[in-house]
């Protein structure tokens, strides 16, 4: 049976596959420019993760309308995850909001899918930053080693090459800028209808997590989601008292007592199946909270804890996704990162490192145009992805 799954196993060796990813991948750069539009002071966080996950809903519902069976929507619920809140802050109705202020360092990571194929990506703005107010000191520091260690990833993950390498890469940007990579956090390969794929990169293992995680190497038709999170302080995420919002089915199977959880699991399954979800997409809120604690309990149902730092240190996150091409790196996911709104003292110290982050991130494309501005990489992508998708038929008008 396994040998038959693997045979049935779609990847981005097929055109179609790869135009799904291209697709669901404009929505999350459109709905990602959208939401950081949104983040202003005075803004409801809540409201904004609301209105991103709309759109994405909206987005995908245009798209491939024939086939009625077809899967697509939000492949990671809209989070606002502010200052030293590390990741996946995405309040309920019932939940206590946050409202953005001036200055406030905000990290926005969302996902969609179109058919299972999952595009997901996070950026980092601060509020009220621009060319003439620049954000500076830790939120400067923290922001310019997100963005530049997600940079050296994006070209090392090639055919060949090792997940450690990128490990590495990503610990040494961030300690340039005296910051360091939030411990144990994964980046995942993505397959269909699957976020949280086998191979993995890890950032700023402990010893533990260093001896039990596995050394792998990258191959053509592969599909990741490059995640760096980076803080300002000793890197640990913590959780607190925020109310966990986000979950995801797993493959566990047990005899569930409860009602309420009968019913979510229920709706779980024939609306998210094994996507990550949000409890405010129920219209039972309450009723979902109750049904779902006895799923986590019996590991039916896993959370997304809401991590943090010390109250007085900052976060950034960038994430893209790429698909590993015969031909290099195809970027799907990221929007340009305005890096004139940020002065920090400090630069990547490492004379390989710089060299490599303003290299292009596929030369075979990109060699005859020299060694571009810092931007180009998410504007490679946007472009990537709009010529694929007007080259496509009608279905796919996407992101």
């Amino acid at each position: 049976m396994a040998d038959e799954v693997e045979v049935q196993e779609k990847t981005i060796a097929e055109d179609l596959v790869v135009t799904k990813y291209k697709l669901a991948g404009e929505i999350v750069n459109k709905t990602l420019k959208a939401v950081i539009d949104l983040c202003v002071a005075d803004a409801s966080v809540r409201e904004i993760c609301t209105k991103g996950d709309n759109q994405i809903t909206e987005e995908t519902g245009k798209v491939y309308k024939k086939e009625k069976d077809l899967k697509k929507g939000i492949a990671f619920p809209t989070c606002v995850s502010v200052n030293n809140c590390v990741c996946h802050f995405s309040p309920t109705k019932n939940d206590p909001d946050c409202i953005l202020k001036e200055g406030d360092v905000v990290k926005i990571d969302l996902g969609a899918h179109i058919d299972g194929f999952i595009a997901v990506a996070a950026h980092t703005i601060v509020v009220g930053a621009s060319s003439d107010n620049k954000a500076t000191g830790k939120k400067a520091d923290v922001t310019l080693a997100a963005y530049w260690a997600v940079q050296a990833a994006l070209r090392l993950i090639k055919d060949g090459a090792s997940n450690y390498a990128i490990t590495e890469a990503v610990q040494q940007v961030a300690e340039s800028y005296k910051c360091k990579p939030i411990e144990g956090m994964l980046s995942h390969q993505l397959k269909q209808f699957k976020i949280d794929g086998e191979k993995t990169i890890i950032q700023n293992p402990s010893e533990a997590q260093r001896k039990e995680h596995e050394k792998c190497t990258f191959e053509t038709h592969e599909v990741y989601a490059i995640d760096v999170i980076v803080s300002s302080g000793e890197g640990v995420g913590r959780e607190k008292d925020t109310k966990i919002s986000i979950y995801k089915k797993t493959d566990e199977n047990y005899q569930l007592k409860l009602k309420a959880s009968r019913a979510l699991l229920a709706e779980v399954k024939t609306k998210y199946g094994n996507m990550p979800f949000n409890l405010r997409h129920f219209d039972e809120e309450t009723k979902a909270r109750m049904g779902v604690v006895e799923c986590v309990s019996h590991k039916m149902i896993e959370p997304f804890q809401v991590l943090y730092e010390k109250p007085t240190e900052y976060v950034a996150q960038f994430k893209h996704t790429v698909l590993l091409m015969p031909n290099g790196v195809n970027l799907v996911t990221g929007i340009p990162f305005a890096e004139e709104n940020f002065a920090s003292e400090h630069s990547i110290a490492q004379p390989e490192l710089k060299e490599l982050v303003n290299t292009p991130i596929n030369p075979s494309k990109s060699a005859k145009k020299g060694k571009g501005s810092k931007k180009k990489v998410a504007s490679e992508s946007e472009s990537a992805a709009k010529a694929k998708v007007e080259s496509t038929p009608a279905v796919e008008t996407k992101a």
